[in-house]
């Protein structure tokens, strides 16, 4: 037990706790205010506190729990929506109404809730971490697997199936120090990492219908991706249609730092949210870590390591998991705060020094890994990071950092936005290094000139943002037919393919196979319209074609529909620019 000494904001300085390790938890002042040790310089600790600190003086009580910051990883997480440091928002409100009492703690997960607990192990079995154990259904669409925590190996002595609370018991384990109790809960501690046998290299694409995100920048299974852009450039909004159809297993949303008007959007949105490969309530496979930008500042750094440590528990059962930050730029600014209480030498725009080592062990405990079974079971875990840049300014020390360490990026457009031309990712200052990783796998499981198609549509928007200086110059008659053609086909390109609506229920997710059929039909309709040219056909005549209102609809077409629909505009475009060549 120690006392506080002086109070700095959510900073505070304790004296007398004798034995206290780095990052240990204690509770301060007289309501027992959560915070974790700094700091420490002999028996004198700094303490950031999790909650408010008003009226917290000198001499008031420091206890020291002993533990790092940790959470409780069992059944009952799916479906939940926590703070920063996995309190539950909904016992919370239960409790005390709208407004969270300070010092006030509630278990993470429900105690008195009984789950039918099936075993699979055998009895007399030797188990070493990440054997499986049993199963629990936790939820209709996800079957939660109880495993040997980390750490833990021996014989199993006890094992039985049946109707279990999260603190009874369900059979033991024979270790080297003895006999330990097995129960349906793990803890661990945010800030390390949960080990892993291997990681895997990049080779299968996580796929989100979303077409500019998968044709364009594909982000890998296991892969990190940053989605920066000022405010009102959809952000939040291409987070919630990733997190909807993108095809993982898990979805865990860390609501970091965000305005509460925003946050409680997603906190009313997504419990009614279905998902649309099952038809179940999409929460069913979503937890929500909610922590607004009017929530004490320093749990923004909570938010985030305790999500990943969520994401990492249900990678280690084998399930593909899409973790959601939105927004780092809101962490890294409490980061800054808790550092300039410090009085820590500050880096660039009053960032601490470490600000970049930060990000990267954030984003580097993404990966699609072997897990610690026995049997080796694969799992991922994808990190997509909103990043809100000042006036929408990427050369600023969080962007930039955040570049450094993911191989996606997604630049969201303010100017694309205000157009109403969403999702707003600008396609020419966006790039994705995990394309040539995926070849392999579009070669094999889509088609073998995906790559090419999508590097030549690339070179056609490039070449339309050229031509547009010239255009705005001397004007589009001046242009050559041909040059017309590109500007056409790039036309088509943006407003066709790339615009893409959230909202209308066929066009809001595309399937990679209907992707690469409308790009193929798209560029194919190029590709002729330029030999049409060739033979003295104009632009204005090809664009008066009933073909082209057919390929601007294309987007509409079910998907069950796909491949008679297809075949036949494929050959109705070669029989209409054949017969416009034919007039002309």
């Amino acid at each position: 037990m120690g006392v506080i000494a002086r109070v700095s904001g959510p900073v505070v300085i304790a004296e007398g706790l004798t034995g206290a390790k780095m990052f240990d938890v204690v509770r301060v002042g007289t309501l027992g205010l959560v915070g974790e040790i700094i700091k420490l310089v002999g028996d004198t600790a700094t303490v950031q506190v999790y909650e408010d600190t008003t009226g917290v003086r000198p001499g008031d009580p420091v206890e020291n729990t002993g533990q790092a910051l940790s959470v409780e990883l069992g059944p009952g997480l799916l479906t939940s929506i926590y703070d920063g440091v996995q309190r539950p928002l909904d016992v919370l409100k239960k409790n005390l109404g709208d407004f969270i009492t300070r010092g006030f703690s509630a278990a993470a997960l429900n105690e008195t809730k009984k789950w039918e607990f099936t075993a699979v192990a055998k009895v007399g079995s030797e188990v070493t971490p990440g054997t499986i154990l049993g199963t629990v259904q936790e939820t209709p669409l996800i079957l939660h697997k109880i495993m040997v925590a980390p750490g833990v190996s021996g014989t199993l002595e006890k094992l039985a199936s049946g109707s279990y609370n999260i603190r009874e018991p369900i059979g033991s384990i024979k270790t080297a120090s003895g006999s330990q109790p097995v129960t349906l809960v793990q803890k661990w501690v945010v800030r390390i990492p949960r080990p892993v046998k291997q990681k895997l290299a990049p080779g299968i694409p996580l796929i989100t219908g979303q077409r500019v995100i998968d044709t364009f920048f594909p982000i890998a299974k296991g892969g990190a991706a940053c989605i920066p852009g000022p405010f009102g450039s959809g952000k939040t909004v291409c987070q919630q249609q990733l997190a909807k159809w993108a095809d993982s297993d898990v979805v865990v949303y860390v609501g970091c730092g965000e305005r509460g008007n925003e946050m409680t959007e997603v906190l009313a949105t997504f419990p009614n949210l279905q998902d649309p490969k099952s038809g179940r309530p999409l929460m069913e496979r979503t937890i929500l870590i909610a922590n607004t930008s009017n929530m004490p500042v320093a749990a923004r750094e909570a938010s985030v390591y305790t999500g990943i440590t969520i994401a990492e528990y249900y990678r280690d059962m084998g399930y593909d998991v899409a973790l959601m930050a939105d927004s780092t730029s809101r962490w890294a600014e409490a980061m800054r705060e808790i550092s300039g209480r410090l009085e820590e030498m500050p880096g660039e725009e009053g960032y601490p020094a470490y600000l970049g080592r930060r990000v990267a062990e954030f984003y580097e405990r993404a990966g699609r890994v072997v897990t610690l079974s026995p049997e080796g079971r694969p799992g991922s875990v994808t990190v997509v990071g909103a990043v809100s840049p000042p006036g929408g300014d990427f050369s600023e020390p969080v962007s930039q950092n955040t570049l450094r360490v993911t191989r996606v990026f997604w630049a969201l457009d303010a100017a694309l936005a205000s157009r109403r031309h969403f999702p707003s990712i600008n396609w020419l200052n966006s790039y994705s290094l995990y394309v040539g990783d995926l070849e392999p796998w579009y070669r094999a499981n889509l088609a073998k000139e995906f790559v090419q198609l999508r590097q030549k549509a690339l070179e056609v928007l490039q070449k339309e943002s050229e031509l547009q200086e010239i255009v705005q110059l001397v004007g589009v008659d001046a242009l050559p037919e041909r040059e017309k053609g590109v500007l056409d086909v790039a036309r088509m390109l943006r407003e066709d393919y790339l615009q893409q609506s959230a909202y209308d229920d066929v066009d809001t997710y595309t399937s990679i196979g209907k992707q690469f059929r409308m790009l193929h039909a798209i560029l194919s309709f190029g590709d002729q319209e330029q030999e049409a040219i060739s033979k003295g056909a104009t632009v204005a005549a090809l664009s008066k074609l009933p073909v082209r209102s057919k390929l601007s609809r294309m987007k509409w077409i079910p998907e069950k529909e796909l491949a008679n629909s297809f075949d036949a505009l494929d050959l109705e475009m070669s029989q209409s620019i054949a017969a416009a060549v034919g007039a002309s």
